[in-house]
């Protein structure tokens, strides 16, 4: 390398949400340097071709001890949940469970999106779970982590084999996902949403191309999602739309016009939730946001800062305004988005799910056919 000149930049991951792959929180801090890998562009050059920064995913198998995942948290209105997948080749640079990864020994940034794993007893540990005698029916909510129709599921068709089984216990869930895959279910979502069991939701955080491939770059694009809200809407089956997150001079100016055109596609509720960058992933965006939006950089952060608590008590006491923020601006989007909420007809509350129908232990397969005969 000839003296005094920069090291060179690693050319950006191709077709990647994250820039980096930073330490997990767990782990020892490193020291990236240039090892010269990346041939013309140590020598100067910029050459460097997309096959050669093409970063391939990697599917590692684990058994899950228990698949139904609960909480209490006030500030979310389900108690229960199911991930099929850990880490998400969407690619969201703004996912909140990027930092997981940690608890694996994995970086938050590209390893998140490019290390998969599955859980591959997901279909029997959720039978068993089901089939439990201390078991209490309520809505199951899947996804809520990272995406349960992501491109993995193609092949392993873990969230199919869970929907197959709660329509057999009869059990209430939703469904959130931006992936257009989702409508390969609906021979089995459409006859449980008839019975009231079923709702799904489409996370849709812009309209714009170039803001979608650059923070959701594996995700479907906008007006596909679109044409699925309105796939499962003809087909009866209760839909609404996630603008999550919100994220200041990004995607916020744009809330009424998702809503707008969510609304026209078949989506009946809708909410939100304003961007958190919890623990690693803080580092993960503000690299982000340094490479694709630099001269909006300091303004997103800025209004980011005005939106926490201001000291360690309201940090504690923060629980019920954690998702949609606190202060000025966060009351001036609560306002815009209830407004356009009502003029735009949406319904006031969420599809209330049945919980009477279920099913401890639902009969053969086989046996269920004489009912018909």
């Amino acid at each position: 390398m000839r003296s005094g000149s920069p090291a060179p930049r690693n050319p950006l991951p191709h077709g990647r949400g994250a820039v980096s792959n930073p330490q997990n929180r767990f782990a020892l801090r490193r020291e990236a340097v240039d090892d010269g890998w990346y041939g013309a562009a140590a020598n100067g050059g910029d050459d460097v071709t997309a096959d050669e920064t093409t970063l391939r995913t990697e599917v590692f198998e684990e058994h899950a001890r228990s698949l139904i995942t609960s909480n209490d948290s006030p500030d979310v209105p389900f108690d229960r949940s199911i991930n099929p997948y850990r880490g998400c080749e969407h690619g969201c640079i703004y996912c909140y469970a990027r930092p997981n990864h940690g608890y694996v020994g994995l970086s938050p940034g590209l390893d998140f999106e490019s290390r998969i794993f599955v859980k591959v007893n997901a279909v029997e540990r959720l039978r068993a779970e089901l089939s439990a005698p201390a078991y209490r029916c309520a809505p199951i909510a899947i996804g809520t982590a990272t995406d349960a129709y992501q491109p993995v599921e193609r092949r392993w068709r873990l969230t199919r084999g869970i929907l197959e089984v709660l329509q057999a216990h009869r059990h209430p869930f939703t469904v959130l996902t931006k992936s257009s895959l989702v409508e390969r279910d609906i021979d089995l979502l459409a006859p449980m949403a008839r019975d009231g069991l079923v709702g799904v939701s489409l996370t849709l955080t812009t309209l714009d191309p170039d803001l979608a491939r650059r923070w959701e770059p594996r995700a479907a694009a906008p007006w596909r999602r679109l044409q699925t809200m309105r796939r499962l809407h003809e087909a009866g089956i209760p839909v609404g739309v996630s603008i999550a997150p919100i994220a200041p001079f990004l995607n916020e100016p744009e809330i009424e016009r998702v809503l707008a055109a969510a609304r026209e596609a078949g989506a009946r509720h809708a909410f939100y939730a304003m961007l958190r960058l919890p623990h690693e992933l803080r580092q993960v965006f503000v690299e982000w946001l340094a490479e694709h939006y630099p001269q909006r950089a300091a303004r997103v952060l800025g209004r980011l800062r005005e939106l926490q608590p201001k000291s360690a008590s309201a940090a504690r006491s923060r629980v019920l305004t954690r998702l949609s923020g606190e202060g000025a601006w966060a009351e001036l989007v609560r306002l815009r988005f209830e407004m356009a909420l009502r003029r735009l007809g949406y319904d006031d509350h969420r599809v209330a799910l049945r919980t009477d129908l279920f099913r401890r232990n639902p009969e053969p397969a086989q046996l269920g056919l004489f009912r018909h005969l």
